[in-house]
């Protein structure tokens, strides 16, 4: 687990980070349950907006629409408080907005092994409808590529890192909340 910056008691945000099928959305449904707080899918936020799914909107936009979307809700975050947010995986790859961010969040990275990711994407009928493929390859080479690309991002933009590989969601979400605490309601 990585040192925090900040003391829990002075964030007001939990932003759960880190690639597709690692349990963000899952955990941080349980985790804003068990704080009283609200919770935000970026991903559906961004399907909700723009009344598209997120593969009809890259396929008809392209992928800067949809990152110059997502980069607008995270910095639509900034002021908000009493908040978890579920962010896509491609949410680190905006630099300019996590330092003003972070300075209020607690930033968890959910990670995964490559061959655990695959099984789960390839488990979900929902998540290959819903999302594209990110590069031409097969579904492992993808994801240890975009890993690759992004690994060191999720570590600089993490203040704690959670292996979900053999963890239940409502596992990491008390272990996050063990972490919180109670300085953080």
């Amino acid at each position: 687990m990585k040192r925090e910056t900040a003391a829990p008691s002075d964030r007001q945000k939990i932003i759960l980070i880190g690639y597709r099928a690692c349990g963000k959305t899952s955990v941080g449904v349980l985790l804003a349950q068990k704080l009283g707080w609200e919770f935000l899918d970026l991903d559906a936020e961004i399907v909700k907006r723009t009344g598209s799914e997120i593969r009809e909107l890259v396929a008809a936009r392209g992928w800067d629409y949809f990152r110059a979307r997502e980069r607008e809700l995270l910095q639509e975050l900034v002021p908000r408080r009493r908040l978890v947010v579920a962010t896509g995986g491609g949410a680190v790859l905006h630099r300019e907005v996590w330092p003003t961010l972070k300075q209020e969040s607690l930033t968890v990275w959910l990670r995964a092994d490559p061959a655990t990711i695959a099984a789960r994407l390839s488990a979900d009928p929902v998540s290959s409808r819903q999302r594209p493929a990110l590069t031409d390859q097969g579904l492992l080479a993808e994801i240890n590529e975009v890993l690759a690309q992004r690994q060191e991002l999720y570590r600089q933009t993490a203040d704690l890192e959670i292996d979900t590989t053999t963890l239940e969601p409502a596992t990491i979400a008390g272990l996050i909340s063990e972490k919180w605490g109670p300085r953080g309601s």
